[in-house]
Order: structure tokens, then sequence, then C-alpha cells
């Protein structure tokens, strides 16, 4: 085993090339593996070593409701601390568990942030998040009944910790999980224009080149956490260490979450529940523009993992091939050559109002453009395809789209790819108070959001068919761009706006053919 994850350890620095690097792998509390390569920063040539603090991103969120369990054994408490940060919502506010679990219904903050016009790189801070929380009137679905990945429900846990316990966010970091795990080094590193120790995450390739990455976003509940490799370490044996303590704070994150309905979720106070290797885990990762990590722990085998890479290479993919080497797994099998589905093609997602691409992508993959980034689904020979995340299947009605982790299943309607109608004009959306702009330039249409945040960049609409468009957003304050927007044309002229992080905004047509 050992000389395979050396084998495996070696080829890393090549298969997700960029500035610097960080691993470990430990076995039953022990370091099996504790290397950094390549540079911190590569322009005043600071060496990446274990001991090189790091954006750890939204591995923060474990340690965030790791506080909130640590300070208030009933985290009910904070319900109303969570309602007065949504002081205009008409429908019942989420409960911190909702939080906690991704359940909450909230839109994503740095999604919505796009649609009040924010450039990529402007500053982010309190002042805006507050803003931005204060003008939520709507959710896009009820408390408890799914789940939708955001930002916010963290920084509002933090936030309401720090005001009812007093305290600042960082100190409760440091006193409740910080100091009883020996992270000697880790704090809450909310300021993301520069570390301490000089480090640097860059954006770019191998075949672009490599750039520093700006960041002017204020971190704190959802992503502030900044750690060295030997502090992740420590964390790692510290949740080995309680494992067999059921009211460990470790075991209490991983205690098994359920939605509502009772059906299981699998994520839960910060963490995924998805297998690594078909074994059971917990764990998380974290991207920043110029940052991405990722750690999880399998109970099963206490074997834990942690990447951790200054740049955007894809460290989840990286820590997976630790973990396969760790536990000697076998190679996959070869792909079979299997034949096109016949449901390839553009469909309506009607519970979400979102548009559904799926294309061939390999002998044994289709992608499904619905989520960002795009899902690579493996096809199987009974006519179907996916696995954890998202299936697709033919079913009745039509071919049906199965995502567990958002306690979601329904029918997909194929779109009509006929001519679509005129939308140049101006429109604005009362829940955000902010507009859309669509003109018509030489024959071509072009779209932009603009807010209290300011005016968006002019992106090229693409028509699908049935009264649908998409609104490309390639870049956003937060690493992650919520991908396209759809755009779907109602029969009274308005348009439904919305991506995967925030569904179901409605437009009202106030003028046609209106320049910005």
């Amino acid at each position: 085993m050992m000389n395979r994850l050396e084998s495996c350890l070696r080829s890393l620095p090549n298969a997700f090339p960029g500035p610097g690097g960080a691993v470990a792998v430990l076995k039953d509390g022990e370091v099996l593996l504790r290397h950094a390569w390549g540079y911190a920063n590569a322009e005043r040539r600071i060496p990446f070593t274990p001991r090189t603090l790091f954006r750890m991103c939204s591995i923060t969120k474990q340690f965030t409701c790791g506080v909130v369990l640590s300070a208030f054994p009933d985290p009910a408490v904070l319900d109303d601390g969570v309602a007065a940060t949504l002081p205009n919502l008409t429908q019942p506010p989420p409960k911190t568990l909702d939080l906690c679990h991704n359940q909450s219904g909230l839109r994503d903050y740095w999604a919505v942030a796009m649609l009040h016009g924010s450039p990529v790189e402007a500053p982010f801070g309190d002042a805006e998040s507050a803003r931005v929380f204060a003008g939520t009137r709507s959710l896009h679905f009820a408390p408890g009944t799914r789940f939708s990945y955001v930002n916010q429900n963290f920084r509002i846990l933090s936030d309401v910790a720090q005001a009812r316990t007093g305290r600042g966010f960082g100190e409760l970091l440091r006193k409740t999980l910080f100091e009883p795990a020996g992270m000697e080094s880790a704090f809450l590193a909310a300021d993301t224009r520069a570390m301490p120790d000089g480090t640097q995450g860059y954006e770019g390739s191998v075949a672009t080149g490599f750039r520093a990455a700006e960041n002017n976003i204020f971190w704190t509940g959802d992503a502030g956490l900044g750690a060295s490799l030997d502090d992740m370490i420590a964390w790692e044996r510290f949740v080995d260490a309680s494992r067999d303590d059921a009211q460990s704070i470790y075991s209490r994150l991983a205690a098994p979450v359920h939605f509502a309905d009772g059906n299981t979720a699998l994520y839960g106070f910060g963490l995924s529940r998805h297998p690594v290797c078909g074994r059971a885990a917990t764990g998380h990762g974290g991207a920043l523009r110029g940052w991405r990590s990722q750690r999880f722990y399998l109970p099963g085998e206490r074997l834990s993992v942690v990447v951790m890479f200054n740049h955007m290479a894809d460290a989840a993919a990286a820590a997976r091939k630790l973990a396969a080497a760790a536990l000697d797994e076998p190679a996959p099998p070869a792909a079979k050559d299997l034949p096109d589905p016949a449901w390839l093609g553009d469909y309506l997602v009607p519970e979400t109002g979102l548009l559904a691409r799926i294309s061939r992508a390999a002998e044994d993959q289709v992608a499904l453009a619905y989520s960002y980034p795009p899902e690579l689904l493996p096809l199987h020979e009974d006519g179907t395809a996916g696995e954890d995340l998202s299936r697709l299947r033919p079913g009745p009605g039509g071919l049906w789209l199965d995502r567990p982790s958002e306690n979601f299943s329904g029918v997909l309607l194929p779109l009509d790819h006929g001519e679509t109608r005129d939308i140049a004009g101006r429109y604005h959306c009362v829940e955000l108070d902010a507009a859309l702009t669509i003109t018509d330039s030489g024959g071509a249409l072009y779209g932009a959001f603009s807010g209290f945040l300011g005016q968006g960049r002019m992106e090229q609409l693409h028509p699908v068919g049935g009264d649908i468009w998409t609104l490309p957003c390639p870049r956003a304050l937060d690493h992650s761009p919520p991908g396209d927007w759809t755009l779907a044309l109602q029969p009274d002229g308005a348009l439904v706006v919305g991506c995967w992080l925030a569904r179901g905004l409605r437009y009202e047509r106030v003028s046609k053919r209106s320049l910005f």
C-alpha cells in the first residue's frame, strides 16, 4: 500500500500542475504522508511547506457548525436571531438547523450579488452582505424540504453566534475548536486580499500561464478559515481520536440528518455525506478564486485525506486518487463504447424552472448542464446514466432526473426548438429591486443585470427554444460562478430568471428595446 501511495504522491504535481500544493494522508490517527511542493508565492519565491497558511474556503462550514453546537447545545435558541437577519421575508423563516444543513430555501448571496450588477472583483463585505440579507422577500423552496448550497447560511450562523455570545467569531473558533484540536496557527482569515505569510492564490493554467488571483471578499462563517497543512493534520487526528465518543463535536457534526419528510439528507452541519471509494465518508471541499481544497474522513477505515492547492486544479479528484491508493483500490474497468441514449437534448425542469442540457461527453458518459459545473454522468447498459449526485432514467411520462442529495425527483419537459420571441427591453425584479436590460445589437441579443452593486457586463444571450434563453455568467464574486442563467418568457411578457443557486425570480417588462 505504501508503495502505491508514494507513487500516487509523486504523480500529483504533474497530474494537477500549478504553483504549489500540500497533501496529507492519515490512517488510525497516524500520518502516512505529509508533503508539500512548489511555491506559496511564486513571485516572491516563498516555498509551499506544511506550515504555509492557506485559505481553506468552504471547509470552514463544518467549523462554523462546530461553534454553534459547542456554544449552543440546543441550536434552536438562535432561531430568533436568524429570523432577525431577514426582516422583509414574507414566508416563515428558516430555522438554525435548516441553515446548518443547507435546507434554508434562501438564494445564495454570491449568485444574487451578480443580479445586483456586481463587477467580478468588486469589494463585498459586511455592509453589502447585510443589505442582500435584508432584501430577501421570498424563498425558493420551503425550509427543510430540499437542499440547495447556500454560502450565507453559514455567514448568518457566525453573525448570530457572535451577537448571542458577545464574542468575535475568530475568538469562538479559537476557544471552541482550534485550541482543543491543537490547530496552533489556524485563524479567521476574513480579508481575502492577503495572507499574513504572503501565500498567494493563482488563476490560469499551464497553457495560459498563472497569474495572481484578485479577491476582495470578506468571508466569515462560510469560508473564512485560514490554516496550514499541519493544522489540518491536527484536526484529522482530533476527529479520529474522538470517533467513539457520541458526544464529541465531530460525532455530532457527522450524525445522520433528514429532510422534513423523513428522507435521509446527504449534507448536514457543513459536511457532505457522499461515499468515497464506495465507503462511508464525511468531508467537504473548498474553492475561492485561486484556491482549492478538500478533506474527508472514512470512519470505517479510519482514513483521512487532505489536499490543498493554491491554484484551480481539482483538489477533490486528487483526494480521491490518494484515498484509492491508500485503500489499494483496483483500477476502474475500461470504459465501454455505449450507443447514444435516445434522450439527449434540452429540457425544462418544472419544479425549478431551470434548463437541463444533456449531451454526449465520451464513450461511456453524458454531460448534464444543470448545476455548476456540468456533471459527467456514466452511462449504464440499462439505458440510464449517473451515480450518487444525479441520475437520469426513462420513466413514466418521459425522462426523469433524480437528485437524491437535493431530495428531488421529477420528469423533465423536452423543449421545442422553434422560433423564439422578441424579448429585448428593460425588466424590473420587485423581489430584488434590480433590473435586467436586454438589447438587440445588430441582430444579436445581449443582456446584463444591474442593482445596488453596479452594472454587470453585457453578455450574449443564447436562444434555446420554447421561449427559453440562457444568459452566461462565466465569472462571479466567488470562485464558482452560478453558471448560465435560465430566462423563461411567461405568457404575460415577464421573464422568470434563475440558476441552480437562486431560482424563481420574476422580472416584469417595463419597456421594449430600451438601452441601459
